[in-house]
């Protein structure tokens, strides 16, 4: 995993970050998260994966359930955000879109994807600080405007 720091100024900052083969999404994501100290941030992504997990949110059951795609697939649509979890540690949440090689199409949260040959993220920081709080309905974890 590469970064770089592309602007700086009145509390907002963006990055861009590059996964290389093999570099594990969520993982790399996780860590750049806590180590820039990421409170509020928005990421935006294109790139390819050679296998990925893909997560549904069951309702009724309030459980994840995983569809592994074990083929090199493109990113079609990237999208996510930072916010502060409970328990003070940045969370990473992110949703996507990916195209096979027959133009099908799946989706869903990003549980893990092992990048061929890169991953191009776009990281924007908010000065806002957004904080999830334990939602009793669903299990989850959920941002709150109204929390901390």
């Amino acid at each position: 995993m590469q970064h770089k720091l592309l602007n700086d100024g009145g509390g907002l900052r963006t990055f861009a970050v590059v996964l290389q083969t093999g570099d594990e999404a969520m993982e790399c994501l996780r860590r750049f998260a806590r180590e820039a100290r990421l409170e509020a941030a928005q990421i935006t992504g294109i790139g390819a994966f050679e296998k990925v997990v893909l997560r549904y949110f069951d309702w009724g059951d309030r459980e994840y359930l995983d569809n592994p795609v074990d083929e090199q697939v493109e990113v079609a649509s990237l999208v996510g955000d930072v916010a502060l979890a409970p328990d003070g540690v940045p969370s990473v949440h992110v949703h996507l879109v990916v195209g096979k090689r027959d133009g099908s199409a799946m989706a869903g949260h990003l549980g893990s994807g092992h990048v061929r040959p890169t991953l191009e993220l776009i990281i924007t920081e908010t000065p806002a600080h957004l904080r999830k709080v334990h939602d009793p309905d669903s299990g989850l974890a959920l941002i709150r405007l109204d929390a901390g």
